[in-house]
């Protein structure tokens, strides 16, 4: 090996170690940005997210949902507006009239803060059994949430989900 071959083979070490090292700490930086209080209040927040569809608790809906009027959950089945209309339909409802039990699984959460405004994507795994037969459900999805900080406290105020993507050709459109 001659010395430029030498030089060329080094250099490609010295970059590799550079390089692979820093976009794997990029990926994990990716992950979330902003505070790590407000970071780890609105995966808090999340937390009591997933309690409340498991146990169809409208008192926690009220306590971690902004009571702004842009307030809007957008799911397969409709878009409620308003946190009475989420608490009612939503979980009132939906989780709690219509399932027996309930077990929402969150994973992936990516959470990004700016200033008094945030949002999360997440995807989640849900079981359930009908409460008219027994019967179980178990569905897969991914979810955006928006917060807003009201007097210090992060809110929702937004949700999003949907299912999980279609790959077959001419679906999902």
């Amino acid at each position: 090996m001659n010395f430029r071959s030498a030089l060329r083979a080094r250099a490609s070490s010295v970059l590799f170690a550079i390089v692979v090292p820093a976009s794997f700490s990029f990926h994990l930086a990716a992950q979330n940005t902003g505070d790590q209080a407000d970071v780890d209040q609105i995966r808090n927040l999340i937390s009591d997210y997933a309690t409340a569809v498991d146990t169809a608790d409208v008192t926690l809906v009220k306590k971690i949902w902004s009571h702004s009027p842009e307030v809007s959950f957008i799911h397969p089945l409709g878009h409620e507006h308003g946190v009475d209309q989420v608490a009612q339909n939503v979980f009132a409802h939906l989780m709690g009239d219509t399932f027996s039990e309930r077990k929402l699984s969150i994973r992936d959460i990516s959470i990004r803060v700016y200033g008094d405004t945030a949002w999360s994507e997440f995807y989640w795994e849900f079981a359930a059994k009908l409460r008219k037969d027994g019967s179980p459900l178990a569905t897969k999805g991914r979810e955006t949430q928006i917060y807003r900080k009201e007097q210090g406290q992060w809110r929702l105020v937004h949700v999003h989900y949907s299912g999980m993507p279609v790959t077959e050709q001419r679906n999902g459109f």
